[in-house]
């Protein structure tokens, strides 16, 4: 089992890419690849239940070569990585903490990206929603957060 946690600030003239999925707001993350701080909760939280560190080691955000890179080249390549070590995802469970906008009509489609990124059924993949109830610096609007665990298995 592992577990992983991001954030992003946000700020204008970017993209608001979650789960691999750009949704519509008047802000985007702030980050040196696609700020998808979903996707990189999740590739922490493959990484540590392989027992294989974490996304800095092998992506590090000071390096031109991962600059504005899909978030989901990062999580293939972690999953292929605890593939190699000897482990399948048998499930993720993750939660995306967000003031605004209101996710409830993407997550479906979070879902279905992160699966299909993955190669697994969508009933393997669970992400949740939440705000601040306008606390902080998430409920400002100035950021956004995302948490997950894995299951892995040995094969």
């Amino acid at each position: 089992m592992g577990i992983g946690f991001d954030s992003h600030q946000l700020g204008p003239d970017r993209e608001l890419i979650i789960g691999g999925v750009t949704i519509p707001h008047t802000l985007g993350s702030i980050g040196h690849s696609d700020g998808d701080a979903l996707l990189h909760a999740i590739t922490d939280a493959i990484l540590g239940a392989a027992g294989l560190g974490d996304i800095g080691q092998y992506f590090p955000s000071d390096e031109a070569e991962w600059e504005g890179k899909d978030s989901r080249y990062f999580l293939r390549s972690a999953l292929q990585m605890a593939q190699e070590n000897g482990f399948e995802l048998e499930h993720l469970d993750s939660i995306v903490i967000i003031q605004q906008p209101q996710l409830r009509t993407y997550i479906d489609s979070i879902r279905t990206m992160i699966a299909e990124t993955l190669g697994t059924v969508v009933h393997n993949v669970s992400v949740k929603a939440t705000t601040t109830d306008g606390m902080g610096a998430i409920g400002e609007g100035q950021g956004w957060a995302a948490q997950a665990v894995v299951t892995l298995k040995r094969v």
